[in-house]
């Protein structure tokens, strides 16, 4: 009998692994639970589990693709343990195919961690099961294929290939794992996408209260858009595979310190009093002069009403928010939605439906607050509660308690490096939402501070856009910019990293005059 390559044995335990993580993809989005599916669930594990230095790095560095590194890295981690799988099973099968198991174990074990061991969390174990169970079969299958069971002896020139019979079995089975791995993901998606689909159906009550329209004046002529479209709006989350929640199943939650809980459908949502008002959102993770800061106009129910209707008891002074990203909770001061800000939970982002990747269908939103401790997405809970009693996802890794959006401001025009246009203009945006912004100033090559021409006002809840004009001498310069909010507080010089409550400091760029 000839002798398989070791490249061959690698192959089929590669090959076992991928249709074990095709079907269990599959699965998962069969039992509408894409976080469960086992490639996710591990990966969500590690990054719960990654220390808080690590999760600011990788952020800082790498933007929204640290979860598609974060899920490669795994992913071929994975491969290189199937591959030493497969080269074991060759003369010891049973601890191989027992290896191939552990690792469906290992992403049932992951997805029990996160969506817990009640009755219904424990469903999240059945995909990572499942695809244990595929990857065993496929590498059975695999490795006896190598075995022709006619032949008992070696080929007369001893070769180290396949012999001809056993060749065929082999490649017709690979082609069946490699068929059964890609179906199953692309099933999976297909299925994920269905129920995205879906939303695109839902038609949003007009508003009790709408929004005003934007000032004319509110829009820097370069300047970023002062509505962010849906698809260019920041994202900062924990789920590494965007939740997809079907409407006719959710509901939400409202209970803890309240007189009368609430458990609400999104029919039930949809029929209560809704406003409508335009919002800046900034992640606490924003560098200074960074992109995790947008503005949209929202569409939700107020919080004024929520708590008229469940009556909150005396002690409350947290609003705890569980998110169906399973393990995340953010935790928002109880003053921040009963003082007349417009805090909502939205069922609605720039006149359409939530978009999946926003937190359909309903999240948090609370002005003056950074996001990880006021914008649940994908909303599924509202405990009325107390600081003492509970502490959120992010402040358990150390961030701050209480974290009220910082002063700050940016250049973005020109860019950094860049070079100034003929029309000389410099401009950028400031926030400080629930102060607004009163004043913008900006320094040339560390000349003396000269205020620049802000836009209209569309509210203190929203960004400001503003602009200078530059007529200054050819080559090199810097400018610095900074803000004063609507208290009078001047934006601190001093830098400070993004945690534990945010960056600090002046956005300074350079740029070239020709």
């Amino acid at each position: 009998m000839g002798k398989p390559r070791k490249s061959t044995l690698a192959l089929s335990g590669v090959l076992s692994a991928s249709a074990a993580l095709g079907v269990g993809h599959l699965v998962a989005a069969l039992m509408a639970r894409p976080a469960a599916s086992p490639l996710i669930a591990v990966g969500s594990v590690a990054v719960d589990a990654a220390p808080t230095p690590v999760k600011e790095t990788a952020v800082r560095l790498l933007g929204t693709w640290d979860k598609p590194v974060l899920i490669s890295g795994i992913a071929v981690v994975l491969l290189v343990a199937a591959a030493g799988i497969g080269l074991l099973a060759r003369h010891r099968p049973g601890p191989a195919s027992v290896a191939i198991g552990a690792l469906g174990l290992v992403g049932a074990g992951a997805a029990l961690l996160r969506s817990g061991f009640s009755s219904g969390g424990v469903w999240s174990a059945v995909p990572s099961l499942v695809a244990g169970v595929v990857g065993v079969v496929a590498l059975t299958l695999l490795t006896r294929s190598l075995t022709p069971p006619d032949l008992t002896s070696r080929t007369a020139a001893d070769s180290p290939t396949i012999p001809t019979g056993s060749r065929r079995r082999f490649l017709a089975t690979v082609a069946g794992a490699g068929l059964l791995a890609a179906a199953g993901a692309g099933l999976g998606e297909a299925v994920n996408r269905t129920r995205q689909a879906a939303r695109g159906l839902i038609r949003l009550p007009l508003p009790r209260s709408a929004a005003k329209p934007l000032p004319f004046g509110v829009q820097v002529p370069g300047v970023q858009t002062f509505t962010t479209p849906d698809d260019a709006f920041y994202r900062v989350d924990i789920s590494l595979v965007t939740p997809r929640v079907d409407v006719g199943t959710w509901t939400l939650t409202i209970d803890g310190g309240v007189d009368r809980p609430l458990v609400l459908s999104y029919d039930d949502l949809l029929a209560m009093p809704m406003i409508e008002r335009d919002i800046t959102l900034a992640c606490v993770s924003n560098e200074v002069g960074g992109a995790y800061v947008s503005s949209a106009r929202w569409l939700g129910v107020p919080f004024s009403e929520i708590l008229t209707r469940v009556g909150v008891r005396p002690g409350v002074d947290q609003v705890f928010s569980y998110s169906s990203d399973s393990g995340y909770t953010c935790s928002t001061p109880l003053a921040a939605v009963s003082d007349g800000r417009d805090a909502m939970i939205a069922v609605g982002m720039n006149g359409v439906p939530l978009p999946d990747a926003h937190g359909f269908p309903a999240r948090m939103v609370v002005p003056g607050l950074f996001g990880f401790v006021s914008a649940t997405k994908w909303l599924e809970r509202i405990e009325f509660t107390s600081y003492a009693a509970q502490t959120a996802y992010w402040t358990e890794r150390g961030w701050a308690t209480d974290a009220p959006v910082l002063t700050q401001s940016k250049i973005e025009v020109p860019a950094s490096l860049g070079t100034l246009s003929a029309s000389g203009m410099i401009g950028g945006t400031a926030w400080a939402q629930h102060r607004g912004i009163d004043r913008v100033e900006i320094r040339i090559d560390d000349g003396k501070w000269q205020d620049v021409t802000l836009a209209e006002s569309a509210g203190i809840d929203t960004w400001r856009q503003w602009s200078f004009h530059y007529d200054g001498p050819a080559g090199r310069h810097t400018a610095q910019v900074r803000a004063t909010d609507g208290t009078g507080e001047v934006q601190p010089e001093n830098r400070t990293k993004v945690f534990p409550s945010g960056a600090r400091g002046w956005h300074q760029i350079q740029f070239s005059v020709e």
